[in-house]
C-alpha cells in the first residue's frame, strides 16, 4: 500500500490583456496576509501615474476587512459563480493544462520550482499573456 500525499502551492497572479505586464507571487498558502502581500510588491511595480482596475472574484480573502487595497489599484468583484468573466483564468488554464497538470512532483521544492519555471516561461513574455489573457470586452 502507498500513502498519497499532498502538498499546495499558490500562485498568486495579475495579468494585462493589453501590455502583457504580469505581477505573480509563489506562496505555500493562501489568505489575506499574502494577497496583502502581493498588493504591496504588485504596488511597487506600477508606473507612476498609472492606475490598475484588477478584475477578481469575491473569495475570502478578497472581501476581508483586512484586505489593504493600494491607492493605485481599484479591484472590481466579479458576480458570483462566474470565473468564466476574469481574464486571469484563461492563464490559469494555460498554466495547467501546458505546464502543471497530470504530472508528479518528488516534493514541496520541484512543486515550487514547476510553478516558478512556468510563471517565466509563460508570464514574463508579454505577446504570450496578450495572446492568453485576451477577452473582447477589455
Amino acid at each position: 500500500m502507498k500513502q498519497t500525499r499532498y502538498d499546495w502551492v499558490y500562485v498568486l497572479g495579475a495579468a494585462c490583456p493589453t501590455s502583457g505586464k504580469t505581477a505573480g507571487l509563489i506562496s505555500p498558502y493562501l489568505n489575506t496576509d499574502v494577497v496583502n502581500a502581493f498588493f504591496d510588491q504588485m504596488a511597487q511595480e506600477i508606473d507612476d501615474g498609472v492606475h490598475v482596475v484588477m478584475i477578481w472574484d469575491q473569495a475570502g480573502y478578497h472581501t476581508s476587512g483586512k484586505l489593504k487595497v493600494p491607492d493605485n489599484i481599484t479591484p472590481i468583484a466579479l458576480p458570483p459563480y462566474s470565473p468564466q468573466l476574469n481574464p486571469i483564468e484563461t492563464l490559469w488554464h494555460y498554466l495547467r493544462s501546458h505546464h502543471w497538470a497530470n504530472r508528479t512532483y518528488n516534493d514541496y521544492d520541484d512543486l515550487r520550482h514547476a510553478a516558478c519555471d512556468a510563471w517565466q516561461n509563460v508570464c514574463l513574455d508579454p505577446q504570450t499573456i496578450k495572446t492568453v489573457c485576451n477577452v473582447n470586452y477589455i
